[in-house]
């Protein structure tokens, strides 16, 4: 489940997620479209987001940061 997805199921919005957790709109959204890798926040960013979100696994945030990077790579990029 995408940081987005998680997001919308705890019925927030990236303003009301961003005052939680201490960032700005602006980055959640970045982070949301992979314009930041989620897998590159910091562990405090990251534990804040998922305590605000309550996901239990961080993995899950990771996992998503994965799968933005695949789709957003073609063959042979890195």
């Amino acid at each position: 489940m995408s940081l987005r997805d998680l997001r919308l199921k705890r019925g927030l919005t990236q303003q009301e997620l961003g005052d939680k957790v201490g960032l700005s709109q602006g980055r959640i959204a970045d982070y949301e479209t992979g314009r930041f890798q989620v897998g590159n926040m910091t562990l405090d960013v990251a534990l804040r987001i998922c305590k605000a979100l309550r996901v239990s696994n961080p993995k899950r945030l990771l996992e998503e940061s994965d799968s933005l990077k695949e789709k957003t790579t073609g063959p042979g990029d890195s």
